[in-house]
């Protein structure tokens, strides 16, 4: 039987995001590219936006571009696809994360379905489960 390996977690994350940010700068300076990642928040669940600030943060530091996208309490189903849909078909955008959970009345398994396979940060959609 293996022993097990103690990792220490801040440290581990902080070399983990200096080495994303190393990978990033050499797409910058090989390719010219800046991956950009959309963040969806849908309401104002005060969890849901230090979560989301971290991850703005935390993109910006790596280099990459973060672009939020904030929808109020009340935005219909048919918004908060619509806006999927869009980052699905914007070739600045590289990933998605849809902040969850959603307000009530939302359909948050129908929201996560929208969300190109290739751009699902969370791995959440159907297709990136199967791919995993």
């Amino acid at each position: 039987m293996t022993e097990a390996t103690r990792i220490e977690g801040k440290v581990f994350s902080s070399q983990l995001r200096e080495k994303v940010a190393g990978h990033v700068a050499w797409l910058q300076q090989e390719h010219g590219i800046t991956p950009g990642l959309a963040v969806v928040l849908v309401g104002d669940d005060p969890a849901s936006e230090v979560y989301v600030r971290n991850k703005v943060r935390q993109t910006e530091e790596a280099g990459m571009r973060s672009l939020h996208h904030h929808l109020p309490v009340d935005a219909s189903q048919n918004e908060v696809e619509a806006l999927i849909s869009r980052l699905n078909g914007d070739d600045e955008v590289d990933g998605i994360l849809l902040q969850l959970p959603l307000p009530k009345g939302l359909d948050e398994q129908r929201a996560i379905e929208c969300i190109a396979p290739a751009k699902d940060v969370d791995g959440l959609t159907e297709a990136s489960a199967g791919r995993l």
